[in-house]
């Protein structure tokens, strides 16, 4: 839900914060991070896709720290809470643990149609699974009242 927002209960009388926002991270916003788990394979298929890399890691930076800047404060509470970690933790073992198993299977990846078949399918997984951690965590952070 990219347009959802939450705002917190009313704080108690006497104290002088105003209301909150918390406003989720687009989903277009985790394609660079859907790209960022893809670069493996993108750079294996490929080498020049370096240097795009580069740029949209560039391109990733300055829009973090001007366009969403407001917004940062999630996704500072995204990476603080354990299912973030899991989702990390869990995509490390799906790249390692795919190519382990082909391996195994006697199946290596060296075309480059199968590098980017592996790329699309870690950017598609990457996006999918942090937006749903963001919504774990903004349901979270509404029933702490945050």
């Amino acid at each position: 839900m990219d347009t959802m927002t939450l705002a917190p209960a009313a704080p108690a009388a006497g104290t002088a914060s105003a209301q909150e926002e918390i406003k989720p991270l687009p989903t277009w916003f985790f394609a660079f991070e859907g790209l960022a788990s893809a670069a493996f394979d993108l750079v294996q298929a490929d080498q020049r896709f370096l240097w795009a890399l580069g740029a949209l890691f560039v391109v990733n930076l300055v829009v973090s720290l001007t366009v969403l800047r407001s917004r940062l404060r999630l996704a500072k509470r995204m990476w603080r809470g354990k299912n973030t970690r899991k989702v990390a933790i869990a995509l490390l073992a799906l790249r390692l643990g795919a190519h382990l198993a082909l391996t195994l299977a006697g199946f290596t990846v060296v075309s480059a149609a199968g590098h980017f078949a592996f790329a699309a399918v870690m950017s598609a997984t990457t996006v999918t699974l942090l937006w749903y951690a963001q919504r774990v965590s903004l349901r979270a952070l509404a029933a702490e009242g945050v």
